[in-house]
């Protein structure tokens, strides 16, 4: 076995073991399996001579090394001091704010404090975690405020909200505690710059635009949905363009594809000059989100697409998926099997890697055409083609027209961040310049807002449930259909 080819099953082995245990599997169970099916190819290493078969029989005991880190992370992340069902008095800096109907705050609560906090709140300044708190509207907090608030804490339940509140590294929950507001800007400096540059950025943005326009450009932008309508998010889920403002793996991955495709077509720029500013653009895209670790996961998985398109070698760009999802996957072992955004952003990226080269031989479509439409039409049906499945099982709804709605979308959408960022850019310096940019945009989002509205009103092959079975085999004959036509015309 050749050592790419090790690396891959290595890392594959690992994240199967993370999957198992994430099922709830028992340690033991996995590693007797493990054991038994390393048994099974090391006699078969044996009887047929071959050597991959003792290579796959070593690289099996990457499952139980995998199941193993789940389990021992897991503990880690329980051995939390926090009292459930109490109620205290604590103090914590809020590290993430969310706002809409009403507001989330999620707060670390940790030592150690200054002799002053000890004094203050006495044997509650031993406790450590994480807490999401629910709050009213007013007054407002802010990423960095120092807070003491009082109430009971709930601990996770085993629901799926559970789970996701768990993958968030958050140990339990309080509703409308009673707050108190310490100290201001106490959080990292870095990121606290970056906050309030995207809140200028949207004020820039409800300047220059209709309000509507504004709201959805800041959600195309930055994800921030605080300002949209009920109707209009009800259009953008029925025409399944939600991604779009989402910030999953999902859209970022097709976005940064398209912005490599338009430099490289419309501007007509050399492969490494389109690869280099691509690269700028998802710099400049996670400095304006505020550096939220969600973004920046997705915008690694991005990457590797283009890394992939410029590199050209099968089993190169499949390892560099495989190294990506293992570092992220090292950082939060809950992301694999409890974080919609990263698995749309792996198989968003499996599809504009493997997939799209064969959608454009399929349809004989030319390196070079119009705007880019061929790659983005390629692109676009690749990605949504790997994830249907997903999106369905989450969001309980797939509409076929979603398909045609992001074709003619996602091909100006690159276009309408540019002249956002350029926009938020002069803003800051010269408004009255802002505005004129403004004037453009406003022509852009027209006709993104209008077809969101037209084809979320047409309820037609719309799908909203299927069955594990079905997904299973929906994706084996996928890649199935994949593997084999590589091998026929590669």
């Amino acid at each position: 076995m050749k050592t790419y080819d090790a690396f891959f099953f290595a890392i594959l082995f690992f994240l199967i073991g993370i999957l198992l245990a994430s099922f709830n599997l028992s340690l033991l169970i996995i590693t007797f399996a493990s054991l038994f099916w390393g048994a099974i190819f090391l006699f078969l290493g044996y009887f047929k001579k071959n050597k991959n078969f003792f290579w796959i029989s070593g690289l099996i005991l990457f499952v139980i090394i995998g199941a193993f880190y789940y389990f021992w992370d897991n503990k880690n992340f329980k051995t939390i001091n926090l009292p459930f069902d109490q109620k205290e008095s604590f103090r914590g800096l809020i590290v993430s704010v969310e706002k809409g109907a009403g507001q989330k705050l999620i707060v670390s609560i940790k030592s150690p404090y200054s002799e002053q906090d000890v004094q203050y709140i006495g044997h509650t300044a031993r406790y450590k975690g994480r807490v999401l708190i629910k709050a009213r509207n007013y007054p407002e907090f802010h990423y960095g405020n120092l807070i003491n608030f009082e109430g009971a804490i709930k601990a996770l339940d085993d629901s799926s909200y559970g789970n996701y509140l768990r993958k968030e590294r958050i140990n339990g929950t309080i509703d409308f505690p009673k707050i108190e507001l310490i100290k201001t800007n106490q959080g990292n400096f870095v990121k606290a710059k970056l906050l309030a540059l995207k809140d200028k950025t949207i004020e820039v943005f409800q300047r220059v635009l209709p309000s509507e326009k504004a709201a959805f450009l800041s959600g195309l932008v930055l994800g921030e949905r605080e300002d949209f309508s009920k109707s209009f998010k009800d259009a953008m889920s029925k025409s399944g363009t939600t991604h779009l403002v989402a910030l999953s793996g999902y859209n970022i991955s097709i976005i940064i594809w398209l912005v490599f495709g338009l430099f490289l077509s419309f501007f007509a720029l050399g492969r490494r000059w389109a690869f280099i500013l691509s690269i700028l653009v998802i710099i400049g895209f996670i400095t304006m989100t505020g550096g939220e670790a969600s973004v920046v996961r997705a915008a690694i998985m991005g990457v590797i697409a283009l890394l992939a398109k410029e590199v050209g070698r099968m089993h190169s760009f499949r390892n560099a998926i495989m190294a990506a999802a293992f570092v992220l996957v090292i950082s939060n072992p809950k992301l694999l099997t409890f974080d919609v955004g990263f698995q749309l952003s792996f198989l968003a990226v499996i599809g504009l890697i493997y997939l799209s080269p064969i959608v454009k031989k399929l349809f004989h479509f030319k390196e070079e055409s119009l705007f880019g439409w061929q790659d983005n039409f390629s692109s676009t049906l690749s990605a949504q083609v790997m994830v249907a499945p997903l999106l369905i099982s989450y969001f309980s709804n797939f509409s076929f027209i979603s398909l045609i709605a992001n074709l003619l979308i996602l091909s100006v959408i690159p276009l309408t961040m540019a002249l956002g960022f350029i926009t938020a850019f002069i803003g800051f310096i010269f408004f009255p310049l802002a505005s004129i940019f403004g004037w453009f945009l406003n022509i852009l989002l027209f006709y993104e807002v209008f077809l969101i509205k037209f084809f979320g009103n047409l309820n037609f092959l719309n799908i909203s449930s299927i069955g594990l079975l079905f997904a299973t085999v929906y994706y084996i004959v996928l890649v199935s259909f994949m593997i084999t036509y590589n091998k026929r015309h590669v």
